[in-house]
Parts: C-alpha cells; structure tokens; sequence
C-alpha cells in the first residue's frame, strides 16, 4: 500500500523528469477528430516551488507575483497590516492603563480614567483587567500578522507546484461497468479518465 502511495507521490512530484527537461509542458494539437499530445518546451507554464518560496520569504507577494496569483497580494497586505495596527493601537491602550495604574499605587489622582470626582470613575482591578485584555489582544494581533506572513509563504509554493497540473474545465471521469460473457458472474467496476 505504501508503495503505491509512495509512487503516485513520485510520478506528480514536480521534480520529476518531465519537469526536469526543461519545464517541457504537453500541448494537444487537433487535427481530424484526433488529438496528439505534443512536448513544447515553455519555461513559463510551470514555476520552480523553490523560486517562488523564495520570493516569498523575502518580501510578502513576491512569489504571487512569480505564480501570476495577483490578487492574492492585497489579502495577504491586508492581513498583515491589519494585525500590525492591532498590534499598536493595544499597545498604546495597554501603556495608557499601566501608566495610570502606576500613577494611583504612587498616590495620584490626576490620570485619564479618574475622572472629576473623589472616587475613581474606573476601579484599579478595571485597570489591571484592561491591561490583561490588551496584553491577549497584542498577541494575537501577532499572531496573525506572522499567519499572514506563512500563509503568503505556503501558498506560493503550493501554487507553484500546483501550476503543472491541468485544472480546466475539460478534465472528466466517466464510470464503466465491465460485464462480460462468463459461465460466472464477475463484477467490477473501471475508471477511464479522459484529459484533454
């Protein structure tokens, strides 16, 4: 079973020798009711994974560029400079309420979220609850920022790989039942694709 797995998984790595002579990528030609597959050599119908991962690695995009994935750039901006603002904005809320906790155990009464009254408008365990919920959210504001990032990584490289594969609308598998004239009864079922 494994070596069966294991084989599928050598025949579309994409380093295989087809890949290899060049990026030689098969076209079919018509010509009176037939099609013949035809080896063009084209270096631009496939991408190399490793280039594009590259490209990626280095500056988030690049290697939707290289795989002509363009508008998967913006999303993955999008994300990134999203969690890059979340990131900031709690990181200002959580230096306000730890300057103004700061300043009430010192014995001020002057801080933002006092208030005008003798009594503190926001209680000190506020303060301390407001710090702890901005800390989670800068984390996960990173967090997702560097799940944009990998994300932009991943899926680089997967459509690189992704790119030697025919994915047209054209691809069909058509179920046949094989029946033939025996003196016993044999069921079985065949698949034949068809790819144009």
């Amino acid at each position: 079973m494994w070596l069966l797995i294991g084989s599928l998984g050598y025949a579309q790595h994409p380093y295989s020798a087809d890949y290899m002579k060049g990026t030689q990528a098969v076209q079919s030609h018509q010509s009176v009711g037939k099609t013949t597959p035809t080896l063009v050599n084209d270096s631009t119908v496939w991408g190399d994974p490793k280039k594009a991962t590259v490209l990626a690695l280095v500056l988030p995009g690049a290697g939707q560029i290289y795989n002509k994935k363009y508008w998967k750039i913006p999303v993955i901006y999008a994300g990134i400079a999203s969690g890059v603002y979340f990131y900031i904005q709690n990181k200002t809320d959580y230096n306000r309420f730890r300057d103004a906790y700061k300043r009430r155990l010192a014995g001020f009464t002057d801080d933002e979220f006092y208030g005008t009254g003798t009594t503190a408008a926001i209680s000190n365990n506020r303060l301390i609850d407001a710090q702890r919920s901005t800390q989670r959210n800068k984390d996960v504001s990173i967090i997702v920022s560097i799940g944009f990032y990998l994300f932009n990584i991943i899926d680089a490289n997967v459509d690189a790989h992704l790119r030697q594969y025919d994915i047209s609308d054209d691809l069909s598998i058509t179920p046949k039942l094989n029946t033939t004239n025996i003196a016993q009864p044999s069921y079985g079922l065949s698949f034949r694709y068809i790819i144009r």
